[in-house]
């Protein structure tokens, strides 16, 4: 089942999404897809619906996060060997935890909006992993129990607010728009193996990230488990768990976003992005 939310920021609806990928509208059943939303019984009652009985959306809205009421927006970094040796760093023998800020949270065909003063801002398709129960110190053999789904995240970077601005990854990392999420909320149950999806991205039109989560470090399990030892995860929280080589900072000379740009991205199953990169606009 994949579940999505659609219209104008901020006053986003509730929407099913139907086999043949159209929206339908679920304002009647739920009022909105968020924490409450995503428990099992929940979910299982969703999955019971015949989507050709939904109020079909018409045209083609903006498509929001799909989950509201984000708690906690949580990165794990280097979690691809390759990519750590890109970024000239150590296979961490940990995973490696940041927090991205829940401002930084957009559409995944929203507008990618460069910070004031930026110089090496970064791509990253990375598989996000919806959070649908309370999970603290959990085992590895149950984190995927406490799984709600998955989706497609770009975990934009400025590398130089990230690495040259102290030891705070955070910083370039929690910049307002820097985390698209979507197009949808895939329920666990169409994925039944997180480590055999493939990954890509473009940039104007070039493939220069592809990858497979196959080749993680840490495993979805893994790091549910992992970061539910340092802190509570709630439902509607999102890890985003890594990105496979092929980042700018990682080219010989490298390459970062400039306005203008496009990235388009997507995860096997998951569905796809598509950003325009603009300039710093002041609130």
């Amino acid at each position: 089942m994949k579940l999505a939310r659609y219209g104008r920021i901020g006053k986003e609806k509730p929407a099913l999404v139907d086999d043949q990928g159209r929206l339908r509208d679920l304002s009647a059943i739920v009022n909105d897809i968020g924490p409450e939303q995503l428990s099992p019984k929940m979910l299982a009652r969703l999955a019971k619906l015949d989507p050709a009985k939904l109020p079909l959306v018409r045209g083609a809205p903006r498509r929001g996060v799909p989950v509201s009421g984000v708690g906690k927006f949580i990165g794990i970094g280097l979690n691809y060997s390759d990519h750590a040796a890109e970024a000239g760093m150590p296979i961490p023998k940990e995973p490696i935890i940041f927090m991205k800020a829940i401002t930084s949270l957009c559409g995944g065909d929203d507008p990618v909006m460069l910070p004031k003063g930026s110089k090496k801002s970064d791509w990253e398709v990375e598989l996000g992993v919806v959070i649908g129960g309370v999970a603290r110190s959990v085992s590895e053999k149950d984190a995927l129990d406490y799984v709600a789904g998955y989706c497609v995240v770009n975990d934009v970077s400025e590398r130089e607010y990230q690495l040259e601005r102290g030891t705070q990854w955070d910083k370039g990392k929690g910049c307002d728009t820097f985390g698209p999420v979507g197009p949808w909320l895939v329920t666990k149950d169409e994925v039944p193996n997180p480590q055999r999806l493939e990954l890509w991205l473009d940039l104007n039109g070039e493939r220069v990230q592809t990858g497979n989560t196959k080749t993680m470090i840490f495993s979805v399990a893994k790091i549910v488990s992992y970061v539910s030892r340092f802190m509570t995860l709630m439902p509607g929280d999102i890890i985003t768990t890594g990105t496979p080589p092929g980042v700018g900072m990682g080219m010989k000379p490298p390459r970062f976003l400039k306005r203008g740009d496009v990235m388009t991205l997507g995860i096997h199953g998951l569905g796809e992005q598509r950003q325009e990169v603009i300039a710093f606009q002041a609130p």
